[in-house]
């Protein structure tokens, strides 16, 4: 399970590097604000990361969902804190987001595997 971690981060970082080196300027803006809305701020990360995780749930983004159980867990957020976050996501997203939910339950299982 640990595998799909790296598999995962390492197919992001060798695409974010593509695109980067295509020295787009709007690509390059967009992870520019990407990095600081995440950023401490009025709301502590945690929070922050939190709401991005329901967002991307319920907009169904698979990678967002992996990228921000991976940011939640780096900052001690507690399975507890993130299933809660996850239910309210489901019960805005309705049940079309089960399939999602199925997936970062496997994920962060992953992520838990990678200490193991």
């Amino acid at each position: 399970m640990a595998n799909q971690v790296e598999e995962f981060n390492a197919y992001r970082s060798k695409m974010n590097e593509k695109m980067m080196a295509d020295n787009n300027k709007i690509v390059k803006r967009i992870f520019n604000l990407d990095t600081n809305a995440f950023a401490e701020g009025a709301l502590p990360k945690k929070t922050k990361e939190l709401l991005g995780l329901g967002n991307s749930l319920v907009l169904r983004c698979d990678d967002c969902v992996k990228y921000h159980l991976e940011a939640c867990y780096k900052l001690n957020i507690s399975k507890e804190e993130v299933v809660e976050a996850l239910s309210i996501s489901l019960l805005i997203g309705g049940t079309i987001v089960i399939p999602h939910l199925r997936r970062a339950f496997e994920y962060w299982e992953a992520l838990e595997a990678t200490v193991s």
